[in-house]
């Protein structure tokens, strides 16, 4: 248990050989690094000293680990031929004085290695001692910058140390991590106009090689002419990246060359706009079951409410495997927009209203500061498109691009939770076309470059709103057919009349038709 403790600890995930040798012939194949100093900062049992020894043999090389009796296991291993060019020392990363040491040495310089797949929250309830001082090196605010009680992988904080190293020595960075600690130092680097490095990811099979279920990769920095842009290569193998990562009209894009062939679809759409779903924040409450016919709780309880306040409801998962023509849940929608009052359930569902109060302790306790100062029962994400009849949804957490054309069930139209997003219609026609956009070739291709698979939510409401629906009906030749459903599009107001200007976006797209 002690040991298992202790591997946790220091976030410990010994280099297998093979890899170690792997990533040194990365280095030299695909970057030609020839160093005059090689350091290992974490070199545990000394699997990356060993065959940096062996691939780079006229480097000197250092090593330095916390655990003495990786060191002692470490020199041991080294061949005896090798014994001139190695030092390998006990010493905390986080307490060495790396500047004193580097200062020593001339000539171009790697860092090599794996430094702890860890985070500062699972080292603390640990109660590890191995935690760097804590410092605001993430820039955040509040009492979080105070304390640094932001969470953060360890990796990510040693890696930005490095590269430090690097903006005062020539040479390059080669570490293991997880690939969301290096698209975080690639996003820092680009915050810096004078920057001197140029990325480069190469995934590798973490559960293999770690049995971790983690995306992992190599990362290397070096010190070319820095442009903030990052070649992702399918494997170590590879010789050519598969798509390189890159800033382009004010963010960040996962494939520049693709994104650059279909930029021009790019531009946010005045007529239809990506929503998210539902909030309500207490889910055995607001969502039921039907059992027998009758509607039950999230505390197995039958509830007796009027269909008034009652929809359809699907999720994340409903909408990632496109199951949308039977409904699992039902969820009371207590408002038509935000901020409504709610008083008037009392008088049109008074059944509904009993339920609510009868539950009202939960309701009243939820955590979330945008339900206070509002009205009682209060839900978030909702508006007059959430009752449009048909929808075109995706889910935010399912890793594809799976557009689905929503109709009403039972009759009433169907609400989504706030993991999805959606466009809303008035008309099956519209709600048809406007998907036939969104699965066409070329509105794919410009999200697939746009979209980090590896997020936990990579699909966003700000993504999907990149791209211009009026663009994509251009490209495809389809623009009059565009207009006249602009035209057709008469969602009305209380008053009957044509609302959000409407008629005259109509207008103005018609005339765009002739340019």
């Amino acid at each position: 248990m002690a040991k298992t403790l202790d591997k946790w600890q220091f976030g410990d995930f010994q280099t297998p050989n093979e890899l170690a040798t792997q990533v040194v012939e990365v280095l030299k194949r695909n970057h030609q690094i020839s160093p005059d100093l090689i350091i290992e900062p974490t070199c545990g049992k000394g699997a990356f000293v060993r065959a940096a020894l062996s691939g780079f043999t006229e480097s000197k090389v250092v090593g330095y680990e916390v655990n003495p009796e990786y060191v002692s296991d470490a020199r041991a291993s080294v061949e005896p031929s090798h014994a001139e060019r190695v030092s390998i020392n006990q010493g905390d990363f986080f307490l060495l004085d790396w500047e004193e040491m580097l200062n020593r040495n001339t000539g171009s310089l790697l860092v090599l290695g794996n430094p702890p797949w860890v985070t500062s929250s699972e080292l603390g309830i640990l109660n590890s001692e191995n935690l760097p001082e804590k410092t605001n090196f993430q820039g955040r605010r509040g009492i979080e910058a105070i304390t640094g009680s932001g969470n953060f992988d360890i990796s990510e904080w040693m890696l930005l140390r490095h590269v430090e190293w690097l903006e005062k020595h020539d040479g390059a960075l080669a570490m293991l991590c997880k690939y969301s600690v290096a698209r975080k130092i690639m996003r820092k680097l680009r915050q810096s106009k004078e920057h001197r490095l140029f990325g480069h990811i190469y995934s590798i099979d973490a559960m293999k090689h770690f049995s971790a279920a983690v995306d992992a990769c190599l990362f290397v920095l070096t010190t070319d002419i820095g442009n903030a842009d990052c070649e992702v290569f399918d494997s170590l193998e590879a010789t050519n990246p598969a798509y390189v990562i890159g800033e382009r009209d004010g963010f960040v894009v996962r494939d520049i060359d693709t994104y650059e062939k279909y930029r021009g679809l790019r531009g946010q759409d005045s007529v239809y706009v990506w929503r998210s779903g539902l909030k309500h924040d207490c889910s055995k409450v607001m969502e039921l079951t039907k059992q027998n016919g009758a509607y039950e709780n999230g505390f197995k309880n039958k509830v007796d409410v009027e269909p008034t306040f009652v929809y359809p409801l699907l999720k994340s998962s409903d909408i990632g495997n496109s199951r949308t023509d039977i409904c699992r849940r039902w969820v009371v929608a207590t408002q038509k927009f935000v901020g409504e009052n709610t008083d008037r359930i009392r008088s049109e569902a008074p059944k509904t209203y009993k339920y609510l109060e009868d539950h009202a302790e939960l309701l009243d306790s939820r955590k979330s500061s945008i339900y206070r100062g509002k009205p009682r029962f209060s839900i978030f994400g909702v508006g007059e498109y959430t009752f449009l009849p048909w929808k075109v949804a995706i889910s935010g957490l399912y890793k594809k691009l799976n557009f689905c054309l929503v109709g009403p069930i039972d009759g009433k139209p169907v609400i989504f939770d706030d993991t999805v997003n959606f466009l809303s219609f008035n008309t099956e026609s519209e709600a048809k076309f406007v998907h036939s956009l969104l699965v066409s070739e070329p509105a794919r291709k410009f999200y697939n470059a746009s979209i980090f698979w590896e997020e936990k939510r990579p699909i966003t409401a700000e993504i999907l709103r990149r791209l211009s629906l009026k663009e994509v009906a251009k490209y495809l030749g389809v623009l009059d057919e565009y207009v006249a459903h602009v035209e057709n599009r008469e969602t009305k107001n209380a008053n009957g009349q044509l609302s959000l200007g409407i008629a005259e976006k109509a207008t103005k797209y018609k005339r765009a038709s002739s340019t």
